[in-house]
C-alpha cells in the first residue's frame, strides 16, 4: 500500500512538475512519466551545442512531492570534474523523442550557461543539511496558515480507518 501510495506521489509530482517543461520533438508529450525512465537521462546545454553535460542521478521533491531540483552527475565538461550539482526547475525542461527502434528517450536540456552551471551548489551532506534547515524555518514562518500535503494525507487516511 505505501509503495502505490508512493509511486502515485512520484506520478503525480512528475506529471505537475515536468509536464508543462516538455518539448515534444518528434512526438506528443506523453502525459505521464515514470521517475525511472528520467534517472539517468543524459543532459544537454540548451544553446544546441550538442554538448553533454552529464546525467540525472536524482530527483528532489518538496513537501508538496513537487520536484524543486534534479541532482546532475557532470562529467568532465566545464572542468566540473564528475561533480553532483543541484539545478532549480527554473534552469531545464524534458525533451522526449522517439528512437529509431521506437524506444522513448527523456533528456534534460538545460538553460544556463556555463558560468551559471558552474555556480550551482554541490549535492552533498552540508547542501542537504542546510536545505533541511532553510525548508524547516520556512515551514516555521509560515505554518500557522498553511498546512503540508503529508499532514492532510495523513489525516484523510487515519479518517478512513
Amino acid at each position: 500500500m505505501r509503495k502505490s501510495m508512493l509511486t502515485t506521489a512520484i506520478t503525480t509530482a512528475l506529471l505537475g512538475s515536468l509536464a508543462f517543461g516538455v518539448q515534444a520533438s518528434e512526438q506528443e508529450p506523453q502525459g505521464m512519466y515514470s521517475a525511472d525512465d528520467i534517472l539517468d537521462a543524459d543532459v544537454y546545454f540548451a544553446n544546441g551545442s550538442g554538448d553533454e553535460i552529464g546525467e540525472v542521478d536524482d530527483i528532489l521533491f518538496d513537501e508538496d512531492m513537487r520536484i524543486s531540483a534534479l541532482v546532475i552527475e557532470s562529467g568532465a565538461v566545464l572542468g566540473l570534474g564528475g561533480r553532483e550539482i543541484v539545478v532549480g526547475t527554473d534552469y531545464f525542461s524534458l525533451e522526449t523523442h522517439t528512437e529509431s527502434d521506437g524506444d522513448i528517450e527523456h533528456r534534460i536540456i538545460l538553460d544556463a550557461s556555463s558560468d551559471e552551471i558552474a555556480a550551482f551548489p554541490t549535492y552533498d551532506r552540508d547542501w542537504w543539511e542546510q536545505t533541511k534547515v532553510n525548508a524547516r524555518s520556512a515551514w516555521e514562518t509560515t505554518r500557522d496558515g498553511a498546512e503540508s500535503a503529508w499532514q492532510r494525507t495523513r489525516n484523510a487516511v487515519a479518517n478512513d480507518e
